[in-house]
């Protein structure tokens, strides 16, 4: 079963929001981001995608692994699962949710968006999408994207980024990436990658919650 970790705004309801974790599973980090966005007012829900394993911001072998391990169709189930749990739930307002991930979580936002055309209406993937030939149906997305990607990412280069953001348009999708000159986790404040940048997550923010707020309210 997906264990979940939840966080509902002091005001005691919101729009829901799905938040995806990075590859090193739902850890503080992950929490914190949740209770930031129920801050902001949200109902933000986490799903434990690895089950209960993690992997340390000094394990990045470990984290590798795990992400290898996670079968996309187990992830799909379970995040739609907790689509229609936090749908379910007395505090969150509409019948549409929103998702943001990052990295590993921003490559599944599209996953969960176009499994979900039904229920996701926003989406805000970070530093991370869909590389490849296997890969979910774009065609089916209905959410509007704001992606935020590196200009230095060795894991989801900026070319890719730009390429897909073309081929989606192409498809009459409402998407745009703002490619930040920054390298890949510049919003992580654990820093592993050594990539953090404070200013940045402080103007993109605001910026990320008037959207989802635009978008759901």
């Amino acid at each position: 079963m997906c264990i979940r970790d939840r966080a509902v705004p002091d005001s005691g309801s919101g729009p829901g929001l799905i938040v995806v974790q990075e590859w090193w599973g739902l850890n503080d980090q992950i929490r914190r981001t949740a209770d930031q966005l129920a801050a902001d007012g949200f109902v933000a829900l986490a799903p434990d995608l690895y089950h209960g394993e993690l992997a340390g911001h000094d394990e990045m072998d470990r984290a590798g692994e795990l992400m290898t391990n996670l079968p996309p169709d187990r992830a799909a189930r379970d995040m739609s699962g907790a689509v229609d749990y936090l749908v379910g739930l007395d505090a969150t307002t509409g019948e549409g949710v929103g998702v943001i991930g990052f990295c590993m979580g921003g490559m599944l936002t599209f996953l969960l968006a176009a499994g979900r055309p039904d229920r996701v209406r926003a989406a805000v993937p970070f530093y991370g999408f869909p590389q490849g030939d296997v890969g979910p149906d774009l065609g089916a997305i209905t959410a509007v994207i704001r992606g935020h990607m590196a200009a230095q990412d060795d894991f989801f280069g900026p070319d890719a980024a730009r390429a897909l953001e073309a081929g989606m348009r192409d498809m009459g999708k409402d998407v745009a990436f703002t490619i930040h000159d920054a390298g890949h986790a510049f919003m992580n404040e654990e820093n592993a990658l050594g990539t953090y940048d404070a200013q940045l997550r402080a103007r993109v923010w605001p910026e990320v919650v008037a959207f989802l707020h635009e978008q759901l309210d």
